[in-house]
């Protein structure tokens, strides 16, 4: 079994190099493809595995706008700094977004991975 998941990953790996593809990276940052909240959230980060590059979706965390004003649970809504601008990712509104509705990263936020799945698991757990 697993042999066959590396020849199918192999396969899949060099198909991508021949066409000139490339995955999404886990953690890119994307400007939010959806017009009518960009104002207060802007951007996007694709939290899904890049094992699941071959699916027509991405499972997205939205990135908002830091409201100093509101006090923002920081487990479950993480502090990311993308492009100068604080922002906290949310969590609670994980949610699939069609591929090609994000075309080029502004940034990448790996190095606060640790952070953002520790939210999902917040989310998914409540711990």
């Amino acid at each position: 079994m697993f042999k066959i998941l590396i020849a199918k990953l192999t396969g899949y790996l060099a198909l991508i190099c021949a066409l000139g593809k490339f995955p999404m990276a886990q953690y890119d940052v994307y400007p939010n493809p959806s017009r009518s909240v960009s104002e207060g959230i802007p951007y996007v980060v694709v939290i899904q595995s890049d094992l699941l590059d071959a699916l027509a979706t991405r499972l997205t965390m939205p990135l908002a706008i830091s409201d100093t004003a509101l006090k923002t649970p920081i487990s479950l809504c993480p502090v990311v700094m993308v492009k100068g601008q604080r922002c906290h990712a949310l969590a609670h509104f994980a949610a699939p977004l069609p591929a090609k509705l994000l075309r080029k990263p502004v940034a990448n936020v790996a190095a606060q991975g640790s952070a953002l799945v520790s939210a999902m698991d917040a989310v998914l757990s409540g711990i």
